[in-house]
């Protein structure tokens, strides 16, 4: 057990999670860049990808966005740029001008997959909204018309959450719901509220957290399940793409949700008291179910026998479980989530931050070797960005939030 429960604490710590940090931005802040507007997609070695024909997918886009908001936040030079390059890449390009909202794709002979897809969408508010307190002079219309879309498009009222994807015209693709979407939207809407004071924002984020955590993931012993049907009923036989919608469980978003719940816990001025129990819920079973005991790393999903299915070590489970066990630290206490959080960060050290080139594998084999099944290249910084940083900063909201009144002091 450890002899003093707060790595968070000691200068050392703090300084090396400063320092990786700072390498996250380093790797992607230039090679990034694309002169025709919005940013590449990285080789390991943090190239463009130049085969993808100038591919700009939307959630790496807004991630971007995002992620140097943080940076410039922090008063990381070259990061507003960065910022308003991609937020002028969002209006003018993903935004669909002629239809609404935002479609999936362009490369550079136009538009790819003109779908409009609420987990996309709801990246473009999570951007726009931490633009807007870092400042960034597009954010406002951006975000006033990202909102518009998702309450008249995607918001479904009956249910509390949002639908999951549209054709350019607005035609329904499927009777598909999916709660992957509905949490990134949750994220974003906190990040919503906490730019603008708008109550309604947070609002939405609790409905959503009540149906896909506390009415279906309780019962369920705390796993969050992933598919449903257009009248949110389970669908335990649905696979989609093992990238966004693969089959069964996917206990890094258990831990995802861990640190939502008590985010939310706390904008909602602690009132809700089952966000706690439910956060430290999954964290537990994500823990118990979800960890590869003899190796180590979460595996990326499970069947419904809890059982490994797609057995590889992914690097964003870890990210968002540091996360998690910092904000249960915070509020939660005890050696237990102290243990984890070091043991995480020895697994992250020793087996996923990339020394030779930069950045982190994404993506590593049941028995730790880098692999390249899911993902080609180094994927976006921002989960393992934010893992770096939110343990340096109060466990009290999003990190712009917590950047900005904390006056930036690391």
């Amino acid at each position: 057990m450890p002899q003093n429960p707060n790595w968070t604490d000691r200068p050392y710590h703090r300084h090396w999670l400063i320092q990786q940090a700072d390498a996250l931005f380093d790797f992607f802040q230039q090679p990034s860049i694309n002169p025709a507007g919005g940013f590449y997609e990285l080789t390991d070695d943090g190239k463009p990808q130049t085969w993808l024909n100038g591919l700009r997918q939307i959630h790496v886009t807004t991630r971007m966005v995002h992620c140097f908001s943080i940076g410039s936040l922090l008063g990381r030079p070259g990061s507003d740029e960065i910022v308003d390059h991609g937020l002028s890449y969002i209006w003018e390009k993903h935004r669909d001008a002629e239809h609404g909202g935002y479609i999936w794709s362009l490369d550079n002979t136009g538009l790819k997959d003109t779908s409009k897809q609420a987990y996309g969408n709801a990246f473009v508010l999570l951007a726009a909204s931490s633009a807007k307190v870092a400042g960034r002079p597009m954010a406002d219309q951006i975000l006033a018309d990202i909102t518009e879309v998702i309450n008249t498009r995607f918001w479904e009222e009956a249910n509390g959450a949002v639908t999951e994807e549209f054709n350019r015209d607005w035609s329904p693709i499927s009777n598909y719901r999916g709660q992957n979407s509905n949490m990134h939207l949750t994220e974003a809407l906190m990040a919503a509220f906490e730019a603008t004071g708008d109550r309604s924002y947070l609002d939405k984020a609790e409905r959503i957290a009540d149906l896909i955590i506390n009415r279906n993931a309780r019962k369920l012993g705390w796993r969050v399940a992933e598919h449903f049907d257009s009248n949110w009923v389970l669908d335990e036989g649905y696979r989609g793409a093992d990238m966004f919608r693969p089959a069964g469980t996917t206990p890094g978003h258990w831990l995802e949700w861990a640190r939502l719940c008590l985010q939310l816990w706390v904008l909602g001025g602690k009132k809700i008291d089952w966000l706690r129990e439910a956060a430290q819920g999954l964290f537990k079973a994500s823990i118990e179910l979800g960890w590869d005991s003899s190796r180590g790393g979460f595996y990326y999903t499970l069947d419904w026998q809890n059982q490994p299915a797609l057995k590889q070590k992914l690097w964003w489970p870890v990210s968002e479980a540091i996360g998690a066990a910092t904000f249960l630290k915070a509020h939660v206490g005890g050696d237990y989530y102290e243990d984890w959080y070091r043991r995480l960060w020895d697994f992250a050290a020793n087996h996923l931050i990339d020394i030779d080139n930069g950045g982190w594998h994404p993506e590593l084999t049941e028995d730790l070797k880098v692999g390249s099944s899911l993902f080609e290249g180094k994927p976006d910084i921002y989960h393992a960005l934010q893992a770096c940083l939110i343990p340096l900063f109060p466990a009290e909201g999003s990190l712009t939030r917590s950047i900005v009144e904390s006056g930036g002091r690391i």
